[in-house]
């Protein structure tokens, strides 16, 4: 059995992904690394990514091709703050889910791994 299918499948993935999207709606730092005034087609590449990668349907593939993150977040600037934003929305909306510790910490792994690969930019001057 996959961890997709072990926390609830498809709605546990909505619910995990809308909440940090409403996180990201209500961070203005971070809300701006998204050129889309509309969050909905971000929430719904980032859920088939999710759940494809937790073992879930491979939809994600099948439409966008290869994850290739490195490449797909490079136009964007990515700090260590841009980091840390992502990973506060990520966590809290994953703790909101009241998950198995088991899975959840399997979970928050490859969130801390995936955003730490992702950064690509120094923090500006100042900061």
């Amino acid at each position: 059995m996959s961890l997709y299918d072990e926390i609830g499948g498809a709605p546990t993935f909505e619910r995990l992904v809308h909440g940090f999207y409403a996180g990201v709606q209500g961070d203005p730092e971070l809300r701006a690394l998204y050129p889309e005034q509309d969050l909905a087609p971000a929430e719904r590449r980032l859920r088939m990514f999710l759940e494809q990668y937790f073992g879930g349907p491979t939809a994600y593939s099948q439409e966008r091709g290869h994850p290739r993150l490195r490449m797909r977040h490079v136009p964007f600037p990515i700090t260590l703050d841009m980091r840390d934003r992502w990973l506060r929305h990520m966590i809290d909306a994953m703790e909101a889910l009241d998950l198995p510790q088991a899975q959840a910490e399997q979970m928050r792994e490859y969130f801390y791994r995936a955003a730490h690969m992702l950064v690509n930019a120094p923090e500006p001057e100042g900061n």
